[in-house]
């Protein structure tokens, strides 16, 4: 399945279906079934295993006879657009490889000892369409082709073998990045925070596992999936990778971000960015090509009014268009005068 969530005339916020590129709410619809399902997708999430049961009920029924369906005209949000929480991981060596080679640094021994993640703000999330970002956030503005897990059952200590039971699909996932501000908070070994935390997009649905199952490769510690990757700079292809690529699996970073502590229905964990799924890479590789060849480069990022498309295989394309806030306001030009 692939669920959605979307803004109807009245402007409320709606649980729905895909069927056939067409949207049906499921609340509505599953009335006339005199079947019980939520109106939101995080109390759809909270008693998932029941409640997909009768989402397939419901699907199945409407794919056989009309419904009440929306048009291209209604926004698509996240489709969780209110995560319990939003970690993301670090799981593509080669994004993580090429990064540390652009910077003159080595490979990193630990990455490939445990899979690591960090949080970002659950309250700063995104679906597709247009995104407005501050001043600073244009100084060097980047994307991140990622995709992500959605979880559907609590759990603690959860071993890696059993991690991908808990998840009730998969979305794409854009990971914004002013890396001017990361980088500057970086320096002091803590972070990355407002580099990072004023923008999370995910969409433009959630798909469930039985809809992969064909792509779906069986690994010791867990599964991986054989998904073409791709991004877009307004309309310029800009990165390619696959989903499989990852050096740890989703259950493996399930099993660390459970450890001692509770994941919840409605957690969504990120992948990570793939190889050349970004500007902070990209720009590295492309200065050191030049710098061999003896020609100058000027790095790419983001500028206002830009477009981003990423787009995974089965899981759609999410379209963001970054504007610039009209209230210039600058918290990189706030310096604190210390007196020794």
């Amino acid at each position: 399945m692939k669920i959605v969530t979307f803004l109807n005339f009245n402007k409320e916020k709606r649980l729905g279906i895909l069927i056939n590129n067409l949207i049906a709410d499921v609340e509505l619809e599953a009335k006339k079934y005199n079947i019980n399902l939520p109106d939101n997708m995080l109390e759809l999430l909270n008693n998932w295993d029941k409640n997909y049961i009768k989402l397939k009920e419901l699907e199945n029924k409407l794919k056989n006879n009309e419904f009440i369906v929306q048009n291209n005209n209604y926004p698509l949000l996240s489709p969780l657009p209110n995560p319990v929480s939003c970690r993301d991981g670090y799981a593509f060596r080669q994004h993580v490889a090429a990064a540390r080679r652009n910077r003159g640094v080595p490979m990193i021994e630990e990455f490939d000892q445990f899979p690591i993640f960090y949080f970002t703000n659950h309250n700063a999330i995104f679906g597709e369409g247009d995104i407005t970002l501050e001043l600073d956030h244009f100084e060097k503005l980047d994307f991140e082709l990622e995709w992500a897990v959605i979880l559907g059952r609590k759990g603690k200590n959860i071993d890696s073998k059993e991690a991908d039971n808990y998840i009730a699909g998969f979305t794409i996932m854009n990971d914004w990045s002013a890396r001017r501000l990361q980088m500057e908070e970086m320096l002091l070994n803590l972070g990355p925070a407002k580099g990072k935390d004023f923008a999370t997009s995910l969409g433009p649905y959630m798909i469930t596992l039985d809809e992969l199952e064909d792509k779906r490769i069986e690994t010791e510690y867990g599964n991986l999936y054989d998904l073409e990757m791709k991004a877009y700079h307004n309309g310029r292809l800009i990165s390619i990778g696959n989903t499989k690529d990852m050096t740890w699996t989703f259950a493996e970073i399930i099993e660390r971000a459970s450890y001692g502590v509770e994941v919840f229905p409605g957690d969504v964990i990120g992948s990570g960015t793939v190889g050349t799924g970004c500007y902070l890479e990209l720009n590295g590789t492309w200065q050191l090509e030049a710098k061999e060849k003896g020609e100058e480069f000027v790095p790419i990022w983001l500028q206002p009014n830009d477009e981003i498309i990423l787009e995974i295989e089965r899981l759609g394309q999410l379209k963001n268009i970054v504007k610039l806030s009209n209230n210039n306001v600058s918290i990189l030009k706030k310096k604190k005068n210390v007196k020794n």
